[in-house]
């Protein structure tokens, strides 16, 4: 069974909540926020050198200590949650290039106690090319004062740029109760609707998430953030419905292997349970490969998620494993220029299609199956399906082959158009 995709035309994904006229609370104008007195020079040379890169930019903002810089190091910097108490708070603007397959932005996290609106800075220059501005609100301390700088925020920010998708991580909430974090979460969000449309600004959406670097919550919020940014989004939910339709997967989600952070997932409702099985295996896999070794390891370092040696392994029939190959096999490398070179996410000439694949199953206690496969070095496929469904394999292997092809294909195109967009800027 052959698998068809199509490549719809992009749309808007902004999942947004509508915001209701309402008079009935009295706030402090919180354009009148005063930010406490710093040294401007401390972040010039940073800011300076910050805005000459033409990549989306994810702003990280919000006030002192409310976890802008943990979740910046969990996440993409892979620290352990636990190290993170011992993080000075932020002086200057930190700036982290991400280039991974479909991942391609800044980050930058920002220090509370600096207004960025201020005369002094050119604000144009900073918010111009913001994709995504996300404010941190610590859900354990009283989040009146962070509110106000919320609206002050926003309400700049969109006068700067009004295509910027705006979302509230409302932090912390690890230690609180379930009851709690959603009234937390309605408390901050019908305040916020009150003072935009006292301001009559009801057209400005923002995107709230409960979050902790914890758990998984962290990890399916900035996977929801990035899909907002990522163009190809479209099409690659569509390639992975028709896999699950033609495959008899239940659930598919597209990773990118170093953050956990999914970029893709079919049109099928996201369990938060399922997404947690899927992200855990990623960790599995990669420790064990830590501790036995990789099967053809490449003399480079790389690492890559390889197969699990023993009575589980299916899907590689060769036993070749699904290693690194210092050849390039199934390998994306970088270039001189920090672009991902689309020619090394193919096979080499000559070589087994099954040879390039990692690949890893996990029976789980249910009946049901956890079956990864390596797209490239940077991208997984997550499936998860019933154990009736999995013994036709061959099936699945075939239609995964196929869905490789298309993402190949995909990202190819899409590196064309940015370097097109950078030539013609």
């Amino acid at each position: 069974m052959h698998l068809f995709a199509c490549y719809p035309a992009r749309c808007d994904f902004e999942a947004s909540f509508s915001l209701s006229r309402s008079s009935e609370k009295n706030h402090r104008d919180p354009m009148d926020y005063d930010y406490p007195h710093v040294n401007d020079s401390e972040i010039t040379d940073t800011l300076d050198d910050s805005t000459h890169s033409d990549k989306p930019r994810i702003l990280l903002m919000g006030l002192q200590r409310s976890g802008k810089s943990s979740i910046q190091r969990v996440v993409f910097g892979k620290m352990p949650p636990n190290d993170t108490l011992y993080l000075e708070s932020t002086t200057k603007i930190q700036k982290e290039d991400i280039t991974r397959s479909f991942i391609d932005f800044q980050i930058w996290d920002f220090p509370g106690q600096i207004n960025f609106f201020d005369m002094a800075y050119d604000s144009q220059e900073i918010f111009g090319a913001v994709g995504a501005l996300i404010f941190v609100i610590d859900a354990q301390d009283d989040y009146t004062e962070a509110l106000n700088r919320l609206y002050y925020t926003v309400t700049s920010a969109y006068r700067v740029n009004p295509n910027i998708t705006f979302e509230v991580l409302i932090h912390k909430v690890d230690g609180l109760s379930d009851d709690y974090k959603i009234d937390t979460q309605r408390d901050v969000q019908q305040r916020m609707n009150d003072a935009l449309a006292d301001a009559q600004m009801e057209y400005i959406h923002l995107t709230y998430y409960l979050t902790s670097i914890y758990d998984h919550s962290i990890y399916e919020a900035f996977s929801k953030i990035i899909q907002k940014l990522i163009r190809e989004l479209p099409t690659l939910e569509n390639l992975l419905n028709v896999l699950c339709s033609n495959s008899g997967i239940d659930k598919a989600y597209l990773f990118d292997t170093l953050t956990k952070i999914y970029i893709a997932t079919d049109s099928s409702p996201v369990d938060m349970q399922s997404y947690e099985l899927c992200s855990d295996m990623i960790d599995v896999v990669i420790d064990i490969e830590c501790i036995y070794g990789a099967q053809g390891s490449s003399p480079n370092g790389h690492l890559s998620i390889v197969d699990e040696n023993g009575d589980e392994q299916e899907g590689g029939d060769d036993g070749g494993g699904g290693g690194m190959h210092p050849n390039g096999n199934g390998i994306a490398e970088h270039t001189e220029d920090g672009d991902i070179d689309a020619e090394s996410l193919r096979p080499a000439e000559g070589t087994d299609q099954g040879e390039a694949d990692a690949s890893s199953l996990i029976k789980l206690d249910n009946g049901d199956v956890l079956y990864m496969r390596e797209v490239n070095r940077l991208l997984v496929l997550i499936c998860l399906l019933r154990h009736d469904n999995f013994e036709k394999h061959g099936l699945i292997d075939y239609n995964f082959q196929c869905f490789k092809e298309a993402v190949t294909e995909v990202f190819e195109f899409s590196q064309k158009r940015n370097r097109q967009h950078s030539h013609d800027m």
